[in-house]
Formats: C-alpha cells, sequence, structure tokens
C-alpha cells in the first residue's frame, strides 16, 4: 500500500495503511513542504523556507535534526541526491490528487467526471481546507491557490450536473464552492440557476438577496448587472402581480 501523506483538512502520514503518529514538529514540516512541491528542491532551499529565522548554518542543522528523528520507513518515502529532495514516486499525497480532480473538472473534454458517485466524493475531496491550523507563509500561499482551484472546480462541476439535470447534486455543489469563498458571485449565479431550473423561484430570489448582504457589508459592491438579469423575468413577475 505504500506512504500515504495527507495534508487536507490536517496532516497524516499512514503507511500500508497504519497512522504514524509522534513525527516532530520539524519532520512534519519537512514531509509537507516536499508534499507541497511536486519537484525536485534543493537542501539550502527547504532549510531556509522551513526555518526562516534562523542562520543557513542553524537551518541546515535543523533540517538534519528533522531527517534523523523520522522512522526508517517514514525517511524512506524522501529522496535525498546531490543536495536536492524530493519525494519518491510511489508516495501518494492527498493534496496532488485533489489538485488532478480539480483539474479533470475543469477539462470540458473529461465528461467522466459526473457519473456514479463521483459528484459526491469530488464535493468531499474540494470542500477540504488545505492544513487550516498551519500559518507559515508558504502554506498559507499555496493554500489561497488551492482555495481559487477548488472553487473553480466545484463550479465546474455544479455547471456539469445541471446540464446533466442532476439539480440536488448541482446545487450541493454550488453551495460548496460558496462555502469555498463567500464573495465569488459565480456559485451564486449558478446556485440561482439551479433554483430557476426546479422552478423555485423564491429560493432563487433568497440566493440573490443574500449574496447582496454579505457583498455590501464586506466591500461595500452590488452585484453585477449579469447576476441580477437572472433574476429580471422573476422580478418582473412580482411587479405585474402588485399592479394588477
Amino acid at each position: 500500500m505504500g506512504t500515504t501523506i495527507g495534508v487536507l483538512g490536517g496532516f497524516s502520514v499512514e503507511v500500508d495503511g497504519a497512522h504514524v503518529s509522534g513525527l516532530s514538529i520539524g519532520s512534519q514540516r519537512l514531509l509537507v513542504f516536499l508534499a507541497l512541491h511536486d519537484r525536485t528542491v534543493s537542501r539550502a532551499a527547504v532549510a531556509t523556507t522551513l526555518w526562516p529565522h534562523a542562520s543557513a548554518a542553524q537551518a541546515g542543522v535543523t533540517l538534519r535534526s528533522a531527517l534523523a528523528r523520522l522512522d526508517s520507513v517514514t525517511r524512506g518515502a524522501i529522496r535525498a541526491e546531490a543536495g536536492n529532495f524530493t519525494l519518491v514516486t510511489q508516495v501518494r499525497v492527498d493534496f496532488r490528487e485533489a489538485q488532478a480532480l480539480a483539474h479533470r473538472l475543469l477539462d470540458p473534454d473529461d465528461a467522466g467526471m459526473v457519473d456514479g458517485n463521483r459528484a459526491a466524493s469530488a464535493i468531499a475531496t474540494l470542500s477540504r481546507e488545505l492544513l487550516p491550523d498551519w500559518y507559515d507563509d508558504w502554506i498559507i500561499s499555496v493554500g489561497e491557490e488551492w482555495r481559487h482551484l477548488r472553487a473553480a472546480g466545484l463550479e465546474a462541476l455544479a455547471t456539469r450536473l445541471l446540464a446533466s439535470g442532476r439539480h440536488g447534486e448541482a446545487a450541493g455543489a454550488a453551495r460548496a464552492a460558496i462555502s469555498v469563498d463567500p464573495l465569488r458571485e459565480t456559485p451564486h449565479g449558478i446556485l440561482i440557476r439551479i433554483h430557476l431550473a426546479d422552478g423555485n423561484q423564491s429560493n432563487a430570489l433568497g440566493v440573490y438577496e443574500s449574496y447582496r448582504t454579505t457583498l455590501r457589508i464586506a466591500l461595500g459592491l452590488e452585484p453585477t448587472a449579469h447576476l441580477s438579469g437572472l433574476l429580471s423575468h422573476v422580478v418582473r413577475i412580482g411587479n405585474d402581480s402588485a399592479r394588477s
């Protein structure tokens, strides 16, 4: 089964299905750094990024200590050659698999992503934040990129499910995208379209008004004309009824 490093929702390491505990903070940080970089990284880059406030010499010592504290099996997940580090090819990283999933959802030619139970699994995967309790700058930077990618992936999934007539699942994907980025307009537009397709005008209006309030409070802005236009027919019916 090999080694699996998890960084979505929190840090974890499993070897042949068994959870590995007791890793030092330095060892955890080293594994996380390599998990977030799917390329070879120099020893110096690893050390100075993980311990930016230490001298180069001290950072190198701390890196050697982090390596030494790994057990033999976990250490075997790291390839160290010619002063460079990377994870061995056989190591699975949930973050990399989730990134690939999001990119597949954004690929219009990959129609199989909405088959069977894949939609529910994709929503669950893309709803997971990158290391939510870790506050290193290099993690926050990658986490922000991940936030944009997973929001886009969830939107793409919601759009596909809506086109397939699977409105309940589409709504779930749209709401998940909204949870990822509440100020992002496009998933609100998708959710409004889903409610209108179901004939639930009041729900569609509720989504619009909720987003409008959130946007006003956070940024002092109004929704775009495009979003408002999705409800122009609903509003017109309401005005016609009021005049009759």
